[in-house]
């Protein structure tokens, strides 16, 4: 009798503990990060980039405007924006003044349009009024970093040649141990190795959702999530 009540109690265990299990293998795991994206994809099925944009010139500069800024205030500030300006052509005639006076509210302001009043010369200068649609020239493009490049390629373009690391990726990627770079980077070589280029770009977008909605960066909402048995991290604040 008390062989078979064992025997169930290990069953039980067992059934409970299963994603806990393929994290105790080593956070690298092929079938440990197979279960985190596959949880992603049942939290965040279609999950879309949270900028509203209308072509990749309005998603690169809404993207410029979005550093130390939240989404939601970006897409208050550039339906006049683009209103007044809605080609490279047309803003690269803009004043700065003017500029700064339409995306003051985004914060750093004066930085923030001379990046983008840049970007539109640029563009309209020397790649004929369109996006360019790889890594190597967006980087050139006054205001468009690595990851500011990455969002406009992945979003607009569908391709794939790194992946976004924002405020959010950075923290969770590291709270799942798919990476431990102090820089993103760091966090994003490390990300390019462990998943699959296919998902590069629904991964950052399911991450920033997921940081926003459960993973916070002050209180994680462990009970709400669906990783909390693939999660070891340190300041967790409910473990199942």
């Amino acid at each position: 009798m008390m062989k078979q009540v064992a025997k169930k109690a290990n069953q039980s265990s067992r059934s409970r503990t299963g994603e806990s299990a393929l994290a105790r293998r080593g956070d690298l795991a092929p079938e440990r990060v197979a279960a985190i994206l596959k949880g992603l994809d049942e939290a965040y099925p279609d999950v879309e980039c949270a900028l509203s944009h209308r072509s990749p010139w309005e998603l690169l500069v809404a993207t410029i405007l979005s550093a130390q800024c939240t989404d939601v205030r970006v897409n208050m500030v550039t339906p006049e924006l683009f209103q007044r300006f809605p080609t490279p052509t047309a803003m690269a005639k803009a004043t700065l003044p003017e500029l700064e006076e339409l995306v003051r509210t985004t914060g750093f302001f004066r930085n923030k349009a001379k990046s983008i009043l840049g970007a539109a010369k640029k563009i309209t200068e020397e790649f004929g009024g369109k996006v360019p649609q790889t890594l190597a020239e967006l980087v050139t493009v006054p205001g468009a970093a690595r990851k500011t490049a990455n969002v406009v390629l992945g979003v607009c373009f569908g391709k794939a040649e790194g992946v976004v690391v924002d405020t959010h990726v950075f923290r969770i990627a590291r709270r799942l141990g798919l990476a431990k770079g102090d820089t993103p980077q760091k966090v994003e070589q490390e990300l390019m190795k462990v998943l699959p280029q296919e998902r590069w770009i629904s991964f950052s977008h399911q991450l920033i959702h997921h940081g926003r909605q459960v993973c916070d960066a002050r209180k994680p909402k462990c009970d709400r999530c669906n990783l909390e048995q693939l999660c070891r991290s340190k300041d967790k604040t409910w473990e199942s």
